[in-house]
């Protein structure tokens, strides 16, 4: 099952959840300000990405820029207790599911969550309209 971790409302948690629903692609939805993620979950997340938390952090979110700490000088532990507490230090939307993980919403990356013999069909018929 695909998960979809959003904030309030925004143009990417609007645009994924929107693609979701336009390919039929079941998913579970949370808002992580209003149940926040465990360490245990950031710790889930963080396995599947390919750059640890480069990945998930915003350095441009306003709550990254009224740090007073150096997020690199934390350890993991730290790190995670302080993504509980802050949330909004996490980018968003998060998209996952047992193997995949798309952080913000760029469409053509977020196509992996299709299944394989729906990508292969789209591939065919891009093919197809190319040999014409």
């Amino acid at each position: 099952m695909i998960q979809l971790f959003v904030s309030s409302s925004n143009a990417s948690n609007r645009k994924a959840r929107r693609w979701l629903q336009e390919n039929h692609l079941p998913y579970q939805e949370r808002n992580i300000f209003s149940k926040p993620l465990s360490k245990a979950e950031l710790k889930k997340l963080l396995c599947r990405t390919e750059n640890g938390t480069e990945d998930i952090i915003a350095t441009h979110s306003n709550a990254y820029q009224a740090l007073t700490c150096n997020l690199e000088d934390l350890s993991l532990d730290k790190l995670l207790d302080l993504l509980v507490q802050e949330p909004h230090l996490l980018k968003r939307p998060i998209i996952f599911d047992d193997k995949r993980l798309e952080v913000g919403f760029n469409e053509e990356e977020v196509r992996r969550f299709l299944p394989r013999e729906v990508r292969m069909l789209e591939f065919q018929e891009a093919e197809r309209l190319i040999d014409r």
